[in-house]
């Protein structure tokens, strides 16, 4: 069935929202846009001229589908190789959405979307479009086909589970670049004791290769065991650039608003470590090394202005 150039257009202005909304549901970008497209191919299939409120009926059949893919997803996580991590997305990428807030801002934080992995589907879908998209209650029970009493105690339980695991401090992006930096110059130092002083007591680090790129499946706990990980992580052997296949360029960036580390050999990124800061320093080390993660980073990356890097790894 052929569409008018206008219905066409109309769907077109409001994919960007849409992604948005499904990446922070799905914490994977392909994934965002797969729904995103069957949401397409649902709209093309719909009696369009009976659709009162274009956004709304979108936004459900989008939620809809995201919350049967995080069902299955479920499923899939249980037999993941090692420990599991959303797709980061760099500076710049639209998929990141509103940053008008600090709730949008801090809703897309790798921190917190890592958290929402605790969440139910429901728990996240509430939690995404109230906090991250201002829905009101009353559209978010019609989406979900709930009553606005139960989509408001749902979203009060989501907002508590995600802020009892939460110690993020937002920072701007020059201040992201110095705590990469100065994290960056102890970690190749070969001196634990320096970094130490940059880590919290409990401070964690935890890495995502899907079975793809060696990670270790539990993560390093506190900040003597972390610190020796990473002193390690950047000390140079050709095992490392073999694997890497190649010499890793290393830069300060930031990733899901957090400041970042990424690597990228001969234009492809092969690793993005997200830092979380808090006022005690930094807390947490997620770092997606999965290849099959890092796509849409690295065709972000050919299109960004990004300087030279900070130094050769390995």
């Amino acid at each position: 069935m052929s569409m008018a150039a206008d219905d066409i257009d109309r769907f077109e202005a409001s994919r960007p929202r849409l992604e948005a909304i499904a990446y922070r549901l799905l914490g994977s970008a392909g994934e965002a846009e797969d729904a995103v497209q069957e949401t397409f191919l649902r709209w093309q299939a719909a009696d369009v001229g009976r659709i009162e409120v274009l956004e709304a009926w979108l936004t459900k059949v989008l939620t809809n589908l995201c919350l049967n893919q995080l069902t299955s997803a479920r499923a899939r996580r249980e037999t993941y190789v090692g420990q599991w991590l959303p797709e980061p997305l760099l500076a710049g990428d639209p998929m990141l959405g509103p940053a008008e807030t600090a709730e949008q801002r801090e809703s897309v934080s790798y921190a917190v979307l890592a958290l929402m992995e605790r969440l139910s589907p429901s728990e996240r879908a509430v939690y995404v479009l109230r906090e991250a998209f201002a829905y009101p209650h009353r559209e978010i029970a019609e989406i979900l086909d709930i009553t606005e009493a139960a989509s408001q105690q749902i979203f009060h339980r989501a907002r508590k589970h995600v802020a009892d695991g939460r110690t993020r401090t937002e920072v701007d992006e020059a201040t992201a670049r110095r705590i990469v930096e100065e994290f960056l110059a102890a970690a190749t130092s070969g001196r634990t004791e320096s970094l130490v002083r940059l880590l919290t007591e409990d401070a964690v680090s935890i890495g995502d290769g899907g079975g793809r790129v060696p990670a270790r499946a539990k993560a390093f706990e506190g900040a003597a065991a972390v610190a020796r990980f990473l002193r390690g992580l950047f000390k140079p052997s050709k095992a490392k650039r073999a694997m890497a296949g190649g010499a890793p360029e290393v830069y300060a960036w930031t990733a899901n608003g957090d400041p970042a580390v990424v690597a990228v050999v001969d234009g492809r990124v092969v690793g993005v470590m997200c830092l979380e800061i808090t006022a005690e320093g930094i807390s947490a080390f997620r770092n997606q090394v999965n290849p099959g993660k890092l796509d849409r980073a690295t065709a972000r990356w050919a299109a960004a202005d990004h300087g030279e890097p900070l130094f050769t790894a390995f």
